[in-house]
């Protein structure tokens, strides 16, 4: 008997371990998911100070490799920051200064040129008002119209109270990028030192060169090509005598740092200033039916020649991420969303144990 009861006790057993290793398995699913609420929950309260240090990581990669070949060529690191930080602030500046007041103006007429171009839209919206008003008098009477709301101001106390947390998150900002351009290299440095072994220590700089050499090259190449699309949108608003080009071209560059989401917005907002400014609806929505043509040749032809292949992401991963940084950080974390993407997806492909991740997020 005890011959034929071995292979039923080691039989248990087996099953007892399988058990046990599929209930570890749901506990450490249900710890991870504990752990990603609690990691989002953390992001979304500390906002206020990862937008700025996300910020000015992004930038301070993109503008170290100008400041590290300076440095090659004997210039002191802090001289080149210096000089990077202070033509960054003056050209924000010159194109804050050139830009504030079209945007004030089209800020303050919205009111008017919303009520300018409700009129241009009556042969469409009759029919519906039709419909409206014989779908009301079958259900019953007519409800008493609400009165409009109020109009949205802008008071001088408004102005004061925003503008010292303004300056403070600039000034934020430009610190980080000036202290990561200086001592960016040496804090990796001590982070490879701190390894413990020289194997490791070679791994880890590998790693470490190769994702900060990819990542500000994919941030500085994503930036000169919005800044050409953006220079091209002005370009052509101005061959069509669009009002105010710059500012809408500088809209253009900032929007396409959101992939679909920002060639769409922009494109609506040309149509909308498009029929405003003109009575003939086919000169109206030229503009905005030539920017898309521009946005669509620029992202299916210019970007991924540029960019190459490693650097395409999924458009599913892309809205996805979307959807999730713009629901915690608003609109930040959209303008922030796909350099995070690309920037997670450069990590995980030499990190192991990661490369699902990076495979899941690639076109």
């Amino acid at each position: 008997m005890v011959p034929h009861r071995e292979p039923r006790v080691a039989m248990v057993r087996v099953q007892r371990t399988q058990s046990a290793r599929r209930h570890l398995r749901g506990i450490r699913i249900v710890l991870n998911m504990f752990l990603a609420l609690a990691v989002l929950y953390t992001v979304t309260l500390t906002k206020q100070l990862l937008i700025p240090l996300v910020l000015a990581s992004f930038i301070g990669l993109a503008l170290n490799p100008i400041v590290a070949r300076g440095a090659h060529w004997g210039i002191p690191r802090w001289l080149g920051a210096s000089v990077l930080v202070i033509a960054l602030i003056a050209g924000i500046g010159a194109g804050v200064g050139m830009l504030t007041q079209p945007a004030l103006g089209w800020f303050h007429e919205a009111p008017a040129a919303i009520r300018a171009f409700v009129p241009k839209l009556r042969s469409i919206t009759q029919p519906l008002e039709a419909a409206n008003r014989a779908t009301q008098s079958l259900t019953g009477p007519a409800r008493a119209q609400q009165p409009p709301p109020p109009g949205l101001t802008i008071s001088a106390w408004d102005v004061v109270a925003t503008t010292p947390k303004i300056l403070a998150g600039v000034l934020t900002v430009v610190l980080l990028v000036f202290f990561f351009l200086v001592y960016g290299d040496l804090m990796l440095r001590r982070l490879v030192e701190a390894s413990p072994n020289f194997g490791y220590k070679r791994h880890a700089v590998s790693i470490m060169r190769g994702i900060q050499y990819e990542v500000s090259r994919y941030i500085l190449t994503a930036a000169l090509i919005n800044f050409g699309l953006g220079a091209i949108t002005a370009g052509m608003l101005w061959l069509y005598h669009m009002p105010d080009p710059l500012l809408w071209g500088t809209v253009a560059m900032m929007a396409n740092f959101i992939p679909y989401v920002g060639a769409i917005t922009t494109t609506t907002v040309l149509a909308f200033v498009g029929l405003l400014n003109f009575n003939d609806v086919g000169s109206a929505l030229l503009p905005a039916l030539t920017f898309a043509g521009i946005t669509a040749f620029e992202g299916n032809l210019v970007t991924p020649l540029i960019q190459g292949h490693r650097m395409r992401l999924s458009p599913i991963a892309i809205l996805l991420w979307l959807l999730i940084w713009g629901w915690l950080w608003g609109i930040p974390g959209a303008l922030l969303a796909v350099p995070m993407l690309t920037s997670v997806k450069l990590v995980a492909e030499r990190v192991r144990g990661w490369r699902w991740f990076a495979l899941m997020v690639q076109r």
